[in-house]
């Protein structure tokens, strides 16, 4: 039986690399339904190749539009056509790859049909993980994760007991400015810090690599995935991005997941899970070749968005979720030329220190978190 596979975000880095896995296993793979946004050249090249039955876009006159070209397909739009996309067309499994918190509701709507999850939007677990991880154990859903680091630590757990953890170690590539130290970022460009030195990833996601903000979103979402306490996990800065990430055992053991950088691995042994499939056209990892592997402490005062992770996910309640939001709002800014790469973490650390933390929110609460600092970091700038 081919496993059923609905996907938001397809126009994305992480959402075209699994159209690229799906058309590469037809006989394991079906595509039922996809999101995208507002690439609607994208999409109709996607609908030519992979004719899912279903496809939501942005805007209702953009399905209106391809609805006429495509009159086999249905086509939805707006947030209704995002959670239908996620929980009504008897998938398998959905590959959640849209960026931000707006992966959220479809993710909890998905949960309630029994469908399970593979995420690669960390914005969801940042924001909300104590509800999407409480909802996923009401409704027997398993969360695979698709994130590289996130999938090495799921790897290395098979066939462990959780409770002999003693240490997670997420590795972090150091993104664009790795070299550079804080004082030599205040002019830096958004050219520059869309140039990865390691992975091809989609333009917000490689901005929150420089700042050091996606690892840690990372460490947040390890937190939720792994059921563990901030203390027990570290960050280590590794340039070659070859170990993913690390487990440490009580008895000293340490286990590693080793890859070239591609991430089609992790997305398709999500999909795949609990068996492997052979990588079509692989990039093979050779150690011989690489020969010497690098690994630094990540210093805090330099990475400061790590530190207000960090910060975020140990005080919990709505301060990640505000955390989160005026991330978003930042990067969102510094790509339009509107500020500095180094406001980008400062601004988010003004934000934390004005907002007032509610503990133990509800879905409600949090959604309004999320707008009410959106409306913030704008007037801030503003």
């Amino acid at each position: 039986m081919k496993k059923k596979i609905s996907l938001l975000g397809a126009t994305g880095s992480i959402g075209l690399q699994t159209l690229e896995v799906l058309a590469a296993h037809p006989d394991q793979f079906e595509l039922v339904a996809l999101s995208a946004g507002r690439n609607i050249n994208k999409v109709r090249e996607i609908a030519n190749s992979h004719k899912p039955p279903l496809i939501s876009v942005m805007e209702k006159a953009d399905a209106e539009t391809l609805q006429k070209e495509f009159p086999s397909i249905r086509f939805l739009h707006g947030s209704d056509g995002l959670e239908e996309v996620a929980a009504n067309t008897g998938a398998d499994v959905l590959l959640n790859s849209v960026i931000g918190s707006v992966g959220l509701k479809p993710t909890l709507a998905a949960i309630r049909q029994g469908i399970t999850i593979a995420i690669a939007n960390k914005e969801t677990l940042v924001a909300a993980g104590e509800i999407v991880m409480a909802e996923a154990k009401r409704y027997g859903v398993s969360i695979l994760p698709v994130d590289s680091e996130h999938s090495a630590i799921f790897q290395a757990l098979n066939g462990e007991n959780p409770k002999s953890i003693t240490r997670l170690v997420i590795t972090a590539s150091g993104g664009s400015f790795r070299d550079l130290t804080r004082d030599q970022l205040a002019d830096v460009t958004l050219k520059q810090a869309l140039a990865h030195p390691n992975w091809s990833m989609g333009n917000k996601l490689t901005i929150d690599s420089a700042t050091m903000f996606n690892k840690g979103l990372e460490v947040i979402e390890a937190h939720h995935l792994f059921n563990l306490p901030y203390d027990q996990i570290d960050t280590l800065l590794h340039k070659e991005s070859i170990i993913h990430s690390m487990v440490e055992f009580d008895d000293t053991s340490v286990m590693a997941q080793l890859g070239s950088p591609d991430m089609r691995v992790p997305i398709q042994y999500a999909l795949s899970y609990p068996e492997r499939i052979p990588m079509k056209n692989p990039q093979q990892l050779r150690l011989e070749q690489i020969g010497t592997l690098h690994f630094e402490t990540l210093d805090l005062n330099r990475y400061k968005a790590l530190a207000l992770a960090y910060e975020a996910g140990r005080t919990g309640g709505t301060l990640p979720t505000a955390m989160n939001a005026a991330n978003e709002m930042a990067v969102g800014q510094f790509m339009q030329g509107n500020i500095q790469f180094v406001q980008i973490d400062e601004l988010v650390e003004r934000v934390m220190e004005q907002h007032h933390t509610i503990h133990n929110p509800d879905l409600e609460t949090i959604m309004e978190t999320d707008i009410l600092t959106r409306k913030i970091v704008h007037s801030m700038i503003k």
